[in-house]
């Protein structure tokens, strides 16, 4: 159902310097949309020509950068009607032995970064209306070998949001949570990793991880991703809870954990990373 652009939106995206966030930016300001995208160091970055959006500095593991922020766009625009949480980064490394200052790093940017800006809109957005998307990750509801803490972090975030649907219902701003697969973008080549060879667990770290990092260079166009959300952002129909997007056969794979035993998964998810 194709559907028209009955006003323009004010639009916060995260995380928009690159990647998914910079390529719904640029799709939702192209469709004549008010889209501020955020980065920790807007003055570094080498605009495109068809980055149509305005830059503000926001550092999402700051609470005083979060809300200052929020508090100074709201000073010049009346409402902020889409907020997409999409800033965020990942590490790899075994459970048992990766340096908690990763940890911590992993933990801070993905959950409480997404937390920060979810306590920072939400009293106008409750009064005003709108609504919010939080990038999760199909590793938020299937763990994957030596990505844990990814995996933990983005878990933390399913849980976040059922919650709060409950707690928001009555108000007029409704929140769903967007599981991508692997995307085509710069997050393989960001990702830190915890590689030791030293570590018990090297040799099947490096093979795993490169498993993973062999689909995201090989993953879906983040287009896809932008239009979804796009699609969403107008649509007059309640939001669902969460929305899968991504390739086939991974969007599949997440229909078979729903279904299978789930040793049988877990045999099946081993044999792919080949950890067992």
């Amino acid at each position: 159902m194709k559907q028209k652009v009955t006003q323009k939106l004010n639009v916060l995206i995260t995380g928009a310097s690159s990647g998914i966030g910079n390529m719904t930016a640029v799709y939702f300001a192209k469709k004549g949309h008010t889209v501020f995208g955020t980065s920790r160091n807007p003055e570094k970055i080498d605009k495109k020509a068809d980055e149509l959006f305005s830059y503000i500095r926001m550092d999402v593991t700051d609470d005083a950068s979060v809300n200052e922020t929020i508090q100074t766009l709201l000073q010049k625009i009346e409402k902020i009607d889409i907020v997409i949480c999409n800033a965020g980064m990942g590490i790899s490394g075994p459970i048992e032995t990766t340096p908690i200052e990763y940890i911590e790093k992993q933990i801070n940017t993905n959950f409480w970064g997404t937390l920060r800006v979810l306590r920072s809109v939400l009293p106008g957005m409750r009064e005003k209306g709108g609504k919010i998307f939080i990038i999760g990750s199909m590793a938020g509801r299937a763990g994957i070998p030596f990505q844990g803490y990814y995996a933990a972090s983005k878990f933390a975030l399913e849980g976040l949001v059922e919650s709060l649907r409950y707690e928001l219902m009555g108000f007029p701003v409704q929140v769903a949570i967007i599981e991508p697969g692997d995307f085509r973008t710069g997050f393989t080549g960001s990702r830190l990793k915890f590689e030791d060879e030293r570590d018990p667990y090297f040799k099947k770290c490096k093979q795993a991880v490169a498993i993973m990092e062999n689909d995201e260079q090989h993953g879906a166009n983040p287009i896809v991703l932008a239009q979804l959300l796009y699609k969403l952002a107008l649509s007059n129909r309640k939001l669902k809870v969460r929305y899968s997007v991504g390739m086939l056969f991974q969007r599949f794979a997440m229909f078979l954990k729903r279904i299978l035993p789930c040793n049988l998964y877990e045999y099946l998810f081993s044999k792919y990373y080949k950890v067992s």
